[in-house]
C-alpha cells in the first residue's frame, strides 16, 4: 500500500470521526474544517498529526482537548484496522500511530515500483517550458550560471517525475549591446597583436580569455581585419568571439551533465519579424504609446508598478521589447506553463513579464519565475573575489575540474535558490561525513557492496512478501521504513514549490539512518571486514548517529539476515531514485 492511500485513508477516517462525533456530542455545527494530516516533528507523537480538532473547537465552542478526546474515542470506532494508537495531547493535538502491518505494505510498494518510486501525475501531462542559464556568450560560464544549470536540470528531472511533459530551452542573447561591448574588446586586443594604438571600450569585457580570444583569431586570419573598415573588422570578431564563446559554453554544459532541447536565438527573433508584429499587436490593442520620442508599453494596466519602454528614441528596442515577443512566441508553441531561472538581481523584472502575458490574454499564472541567489566560493575559509566584468571569476568548468560534477551539483542544491550559498571547495572534495554528497553516495555503494558480499556466499535477497513480518517492524526498521514512505509526497511537494533542494535534505537523513542501522545491526554475519575494509570510515559515518559499539550488536539468524536484506534493498532504490532526480550519479563502489 502506498503512502499517499494510507494517508488518503487515515484522512477519510479523521473525517467521519468528525461526523460521528458532532451526532454523539450535538455540535452545533454546519460546515466541518478540512481533516488535515501533517508529519510529527518528533518520533513520540506517532505517524501523523493533526490540529483539526483546535479548528473543530471554535465552531463548537468548546475546549480543544474535550474536542480532541471526543475526535479519539470516534476515531478507534471508525478505523481500528488502520491505527495501533490515538493519543490526545495538549493543547488539542491528535496523534496518529498506524498499525505496524501497513508500513510492510510500503516496502512492497517500494518493490514493485522499482526505478519508479516516487513519480506521480500532479502534472497531467501538460507541457511545461524551462528556460534556464541563458548566459550572455559574452565570457565562460561561472559558478552563478552553474548554480543554475543546477537547478534548472532537477526541475526538468523533478518535474518529469510528477507527469509533466518537460522541455528545456537556453535562450541565446546574440543580438544588442554586450555583443557589440564583446566584438570591440576582442578587436581592441587583436589590434594590441600588432603595436597598434587602441582605445579598449569604455565597459568592455576584460580577462585573459578575451587576450586568448584575439590571439586565435589573428593565428586564424593574420592582418586581414587591419584591412576592413572599423565597423566591419568589430562585426568579424563578434562572429569570431560570439561562435567560440557559444561552443565554449555548451561544452562546459555537457561536461557539467546538463542537456538542452532547444537553443533559440535572439537574432532569430528579430529576423523573422517577430518582434516587430509583436509590438504592432500592442499597439492595436491600445497598449503601446509614444512619448517623449520613445514607444511605452503600457505595463501599468496589469502587474507592473509603471509603463516601460520598448524603443528608445534612437529607434533601438529594449531587451524588454525581445523578451515580450519571445515569451508570446513561448506561449503560441503551446507551453501550458512557462518557468524561468533567473538570477535574484531580475526581480524587479518579475511584474513586467507578467503584464506582457496579461496583455496577450495569458493568465500571469502562466509563467513562474524562479530565482537564484550568488555564490561565494571558498577555499581553506576565505572568499574567492570574483568581478565577470574585469575578468576576475572562477569558471564552472574550474570548479567541474576540481570538484567533479556530482559534487558541483549537490552543493549548488543543497539550499533554497533564492538564498545565499556558500560553496566549499575543500569540503566538496573531503570523503569524510561532513561532506554531504560523499554522505549521500556512500551510503549507496556501502549498499550496493552489501549485496555483492552476499551474492558471493550464496545468500538472495529475498522479495519483502518472503521474509518474517515480525522483522521488519522493530523501532530502527520502523523509522527508515518511514522515512522511505514519505519519498513520495516530498517529491510532489518539490515539484509543485519548484525546489528541488529538499531533496538533498532528504537524501541526507536517509542516508543517516543507513549509517547508524548499518553500524547497529548486523546483516550478513562474521563478515563485515570483507565488504567493508575501512571501518574507521565506517565508525566515523555513523559516530554521531549512536555510541553503540560494534561488538555489542547482535548475532543474526537467516531470517534476520533475509529481513534485513530485503528493507536495505529498498533502501537503496531510494536513494538511487533521489540521486537520479537530482541529476547525480549513484555510484555501486567508492
Amino acid at each position: 500500500m502506498p503512502y499517499a492511500l494510507i494517508r488518503d485513508e487515515a484522512a477519510t477516517a479523521l473525517t467521519h470521526a468528525m461526523e460521528r462525533a458532532k451526532q454523539e456530542q450535538g455540535w452545533d455545527i454546519v460546515s466541518m474544517p478540512s481533516a488535515s494530516l501533517e508529519l510529527p516533528k518528533r518520533e513520540e507523537w506517532g505517524d501523523m498529526s493533526s490540529t483539526v480538532a483546535m479548528a473543530l473547537a471554535r465552531g463548537v465552542r468548546r475546549p480543544p482537548l474535550e474536542v480532541a478526546s471526543a475526535l479519539a474515542a470516534a476515531l478507534e470506532h471508525e478505523s481500528s484496522e488502520l491505527f495501533e494508537r490515538v493519543e490526545v495531547a495538549p493543547p488539542g493535538f491528535l496523534n496518529l500511530t498506524i498499525r505496524r502491518q501497513h508500513w510492510i505494505e510500503v516496502l512492497k510498494h517500494i518493490e514493485t515500483a522499482g526505478h519508479a518510486y516516487g513519480e506521480g501525475q500532479l502534472g497531467q501531462g501538460q507541457r511545461v517550458l524551462l528556460e534556464f542559464v541563458s548566459a550572455n556568450p559574452t565570457g565562460p560560464l561561472h559558478v552563478g550560471h552553474g548554480r543554475g544549470a543546477a537547478l534548472g536540470q532537477a526541475l526538468a528531472r523533478l518535474l518529469a517525475a510528477v507527469g509533466y511533459r518537460v522541455e528545456r530551452e537556453y535562450y541565446i542573447n546574440d543580438a544588442g549591446r554586450q555583443l557589440k561591448l564583446l566584438g570591440q574588446s576582442v578587436l581592441a586586443r587583436y589590434r594590441e597583436q600588432y603595436g597598434l594604438a587602441t582605445t579598449f571600450p569604455e565597459d568592455g569585457y576584460h580577462g585573459e580569455y578575451i587576450r586568448d580570444l584575439a590571439e586565435q583569431l589573428a593565428k586564424e586570419v593574420g592582418t586581414a581585419l587591419l584591412e576592413l573598415s572599423p565597423e566591419e573588422a568589430e562585426h568579424r570578431c563578434v562572429e569570431f568571439a560570439y561562435q567560440r564563446l557559444l561552443e565554449q559554453i555548451k561544452e562546459d554544459l555537457r561536461a557539467f551533465g546538463v542537456e538542452f532541447d532547444h537553443w533559440f536565438s535572439e537574432r532569430q527573433l528579430l529576423e523573422s519579424g517577430q518582434l516587430q508584429r509583436t509590438l504592432e499587436e500592442l499597439r492595436q490593442k491600445g497598449l503601446l504609446f509614444e512619448k517623449d520620442g520613445a514607444w511605452w508599453f503600457a505595463s501599468s494596466r496589469f502587474s507592473d508598478d509603471k509603463d516601460r519602454v520598448v524603443a528608445k528614441q534612437d529607434g533601438e528596442y529594449t531587451y524588454l521589447a525581445s523578451d515580450i515577443a519571445y515569451h508570446r512566441q513561448k506561449l503560441e508553441r503551446g507551453f501550458d506553463l512557462l518557468i524561468n531561472i533567473w538570477g535574484a538581481d531580475h526581480h524587479g523584472y518579475i511584474p513586467r513579464l507578467h503584464a506582457a502575458i496579461q496583455a496577450f490574454g495569458y493568465p500571469k499564472e502562466r509563467l513562474r519565475i524562479v530565482l537564484v541567489q550568488m555564490v561565494t566560493l571558498l577555499r581553506a575559509g576565505k572568499k574567492l573575489e570574483m568581478s565577470k566584468r574585469a575578468g576576475e571569476f572562477v569558471t564552472l568548468r574550474d570548479v567541474v575540474n576540481e570538484v567533479g560534477p556530482d559534487a558541483a551539483k549537490f552543493f549548488f542544491l543543497m539550499r533554497r535558490s533564492d538564498t545565499h550559498l556558500d560553496f566549499d571547495l575543500d569540503l566538496a572534495k573531503r570523503q569524510s561525513a561532513e561532506n554531504p554528497v560523499y554522505y549521500v553516495q556512500y551510503a549507496h555503494a556501502r549498499l550496493a557492496s552489501l549485496f555483492r558480499v552476499a551474492a558471493a556466499r550464496g545468500v538472495p535477497v529475498p522479495t519483502v512478501d518472503r521474509v518474517v513480518p515480525a522483522l521488519l517492524v522493530g523501532t530502527d526498521e520502523l523509522r527508515i521504513i518511514k522515512q522511505l514512505a514519505t519519498y513520495p509526497v516530498l517529491v510532489e511537494q518539490s515539484a509543485a514549490a519548484l525546489e528541488p533542494h529538499r531533496i538533498t535534505f532528504y537524501l541526507q537523513n536517509l542516508a543517516g539512518l543507513l549509517h547508524t542501522y548499518y553500524y547497529r545491526h548486523r546483516v550478513l554475519p562474521s563478515v563485515r571486514e570483507e565488504f567493508d575494509p575501512d571501518r574507521d570510515r565506517s565508525r566515523a559515518l555513523a559516530a554521531s548517529h549512536s555510541d553503540e559499539s560494534e561488538e555489542e550488536r547482535e548475532a543474526v539468524t537467516p531470517e534476520t539476515t533475509a529481513a534485513r536484506l530485503a528493507l536495505l534493498r529498498q533502501v537503496q532504490t531510494v536513494i538511487r531514485n533521489g540521486l537520479t532526480v537530482l541529476g547525480v550519479s549513484a555510484p555501486e563502489q567508492m
